[in-house]
Formats: structure tokens, sequence, C-alpha cells
């Protein structure tokens, strides 16, 4: 490829299939191309697939043919030598199951051939160089997973230019079965960790009609435990959403309790992240208004932390290992409200009691319920938002503790003027860490991937009214 040169693409029939022009430069001792250039290629509409592995297929004879296989991976073919035939069936779950397509291919061009879809050659030339490049390495285990056809499949009835009876075909590759004894490949999944917490909970919701989504309690995936890792099959796997962490801001003061948050909000979350990039996933990691001192009065993004609390320090060196992660959201969001022993609820028991509680009147921000920030969650990933760091939080008037407990008393009809007000200094407690006295954060990133948030106080009267006392 030419310095500056756009590399030319063009989609096919079968989904994220894409066939590729590769300029190829000649002169009287033979020809140069650029077989694999990542910045180009990703230019083109290629996806960022991470290869691992690179192979040759040497075909000594024209008209040998292998095939049809599809692999657990991606593959990115291309020529070194000679000339195929190519062809390609989607054997993936879903409509396009079964659908062909097929093109002649030289050293001067290259097709990209998704995880799943059936990919097969016959050979036109002699002497004929197949390369291909994958995003995970061959193993026995691995080859388990493949998915075949029969390359004499008659439903689908791939027009060989050379003869099946003519060609060179291994008795492994005449003997696959026929479309209809196809179990087709599923999609890889998405593993919510920590799906029994608060947010955990919401998940479960907002991807219940998912079928890819599967969900993973703490007994179940304890992300501080080295066997959780070892036990699963990553190459079945496209996310992670680790819901998992250690929230209790106060004991996290206690020695015990410091080095519960930091084996859960760092240790493991670096563990989490290194997987990611060990298998190319996607990697969704909450994170906390906790990682900033609070002097600012709207956090960005962009702003650096600095965290006041044991709990905010475990969360930022969280968020410190999720940022190595290539394809990566955190979701930084404050102030959780859903399921379980939470605030919203604490006030409303109080209210229904007539009780006079007093609540700091120096603490600002917005409640996020757990119910919108799963859904905020889901729609980075299916929109294909760009990688990287959104504040997360309902939207509306920003306010202090103080005033959202007077705005849950008025909701439950009881007197707002029970809720006293009291600064944090004076609010006593056994052992207390230092909270940031603003958590208000930006919302504009997410709302410019289309996404906006609920506000607080419209969510608060919904919550109030499904709550049970």
């Amino acid at each position: 490829m030419e310095p500056g040169r756009q590399l030319r693409s063009r989609t096919t029939p079968i989904p994220g299939l894409l066939l590729f022009e590769l300029p190829v430069h000649g002169d009287d001792r033979g020809w140069f191309k650029e077989n694999w250039h990542r910045t180009k290629m990703l230019d083109a509409g290629l996806p960022d697939f991470g290869p691992v592995q690179n192979n040759i297929s040497f075909n000594a004879a024209r008209g040998t043919v292998r095939g049809i296989h599809a692999e657990p991976w991606d593959k990115f073919v291309s020529l070194a030598s000679g000339r195929i035939f190519g062809a390609w069936v989607d054997l993936r779950e879903g409509q396009t199951f079964g659908t062909l397509f097929t093109a002649e291919l030289t050293p001067q061009d290259a097709v990209f051939v998704p995880r799943g879809v059936g990919n097969a050659f016959q050979t036109l030339d002699d002497d004929t160089a197949y390369t291909y490049l994958v995003n995970d390495h061959w193993s026995a285990e691995a080859q388990k997973e493949y998915t075949f056809l029969n390359l004499a499949d008659e439903e689908v009835a791939v027009r060989w230019p050379i003869p099946l009876e003519k060609s060179i075909v291994s008795a492994q590759d005449r003997k696959h079965p026929r479309l209809g004894d196809v179990v087709p490949m599923q999609e890889r999944r998405t593993l919510v960790l920590g799906a029994d917490g608060q947010l955990g909970t919401a998940l479960r919701h907002a991807f219940s009609g998912d079928a890819t989504a599967e969900f993973a309690s703490r007994a179940q995936f304890d992300i501080t435990v080295e066997d959780s890792y070892e036990a699963l099959n990553w190459r079945n796997y496209s996310t992670i959403i680790n819901a998992a962490a250690f929230t209790a801001v106060d004991a996290a003061e206690t020695p015990e309790g410091r080095a519960a948050a930091w084996s859960i909000n760092s240790a493991a979350v670096s563990r989490l992240a290194h997987t990611a990039v060990e298998h190319s996933l996607t990697l969704v990691h909450v994170s906390s208004d906790y990682v900033f001192d609070g002097t600012t009065e709207v956090h960005h993004e962009d702003e650096v932390p600095t965290p006041l609390s044991v709990y905010g320090q475990s969360k930022a060196a969280g968020d410190l290992a999720v940022s190595t992660v290539p394809k990566h959201y955190t979701v930084r969001t404050s102030w959780v409200v859903g399921d379980g022993k939470n605030f919203v609820r604490t006030m409303a028991s109080l209210a229904v009691k007539g009780a006079a509680p007093s609540v700091v009147d120096d603490q600002r921000g917005r409640l996020s319920f757990a119910a919108d920030i799963a859904a905020g969650i889901h729609h980075l990933l299916r929109s294909k938002a760009p990688y990287g760091t959104y504040n997360l939080s309902n939207s509306g008037e920003a306010k202090s503790w103080y005033e959202v407990a007077r705005d849950i008393y008025g909701l439950q009809g009881v007197d707002p003027d029970l809720v006293q007000p009291i600064s944090t200094s004076d609010y006593a407690k056994p052992i207390t860490a230092p909270r940031p006295p603003s958590s208000v954060l930006d919302l504009s990133r997410i709302r410019a991937t289309g996404f906006d948030p609920p506000d607080a106080r419209e969510r608060l009267a919904v919550y109030l009214k499904g709550l049970e006392l």
C-alpha cells in the first residue's frame, strides 16, 4: 500500500465478512505488498481483532479443496502465491445461517472471516500459498469447538469451478454433516459478575432479553479467586461486566476492611483487566464518585483522581487497571439506589414511622438508580459507543442528602420539616470515611452517545411507589 493510500474494502451478504484489495507493487524481481497494516485495516472498516498467530497452508496441486470449517476465532486470509476460489457460509446462529458467498482471490485480495463463518477454498493454480492470521491460538481443545459443513451440501450448493469428484479432498472433509444437521455456532456471551448485588440485579433485568447474557453471583465466580478464571473457556465470551465491588465505605477504614477493599476493588480488577487483554474482551467496569475529593463542583471524566478514603483509593486503582484494556468502558456513578439496603429505603422507612432524622447537608450530588445505570451500560454496548470512561448518574438538580431526604418525606406524604440538617463534621459515627463534598457528575459525554439519563426526582417517585416497607 502506498503511503497515505486508503485501503478499499467491500461488504458481502454475510454480516462481518469483508473483502479487501491489497495493492501489489511488482518489478522484474517479483512483487511486494503490505499483507497486514493494522491502522489502514481499521480505517477500512476491519474490527481491531488482535491477531496472535500466523498460519500458511501450502497446496502443491491445482484442485485442492479444504473446508468448510467454521472456527471459534476470527481470520484474516490472503495469498502469497497462486489463486483460489473461496467459499464462505454463515454457520452462526441467526437469520443469515446458511448464507453463501463466493469469490476468487489472488495475492492482491484478502478477506476477513468472522468467528462462526464457515471457510473453504479450492486452488485454481499449482503451488498456491494460503496465509491467514487468527486472534486465538490453535489447540486440540479449540478444534473440538469447530463447526463443519459438507463441501457437497445440496442446500448451500457451492458451485466449485473444478468438480469435487476431480478435486483433492481429505477423507475427513468429505464426511462433514449437511446443513440440516449442523448445530449453529452460538454468539459469544456477555458475563455479568456480581449479579447478586444491587446493580447486578438491575443488569439481570436490563439484559433479560439477551440470550447471550450469563450472570454469575460471587458464589459462582469470585473475582478474587484464581480458580474462577481457570474454570472458564474465555474463547466463548466477548464481554465482561464487572458489577462486583467492596462498597462498605466506612468498613474500608478498618484493617480488615482495607484488605478486602484492595483485594476486590483493585487486585481482582487488575486480574480481570489482564484477562480482558489476553482474550481480547470488552471490559465494563463500574467506578465511583469517591475517586474524587469533591473540591470540584462538577466532575468530568478526564479529571485526575484525588480519592480521600481507602474505598476511593481502591476504586481509583481499579480504574487505572481497567484503563489499560483497549476495549473498555469505565462507568462512573454516584449515590447508587437499587434493591436491598440503601439511603432511600432507610429514609422512607423513617418517614413511615414519623421519625425526625438528622441528615448531612454539605454533601451534594445526584441519585443513581441501578436500573438506569444498567440501561446505560446496555446502551453503551449495543450502540458500540467509543471506548473510555463515562459518567452515569441520574440527571436533574444536584441536591444534598438532606434535600433528598426531604423529597422522600414529601413524596411519602410526611412533613419534610421533620428532617433536620447536620454538617458532616457533626455527624458522629464510630468510624467514618471522608466523603467528597461534591459528587456531581457531568453527563454530557454519555448524552452524546444517545443515552439521556432520566431525572433523579422522577425516578425517586417511581422507586418509592414500588417499595414494600
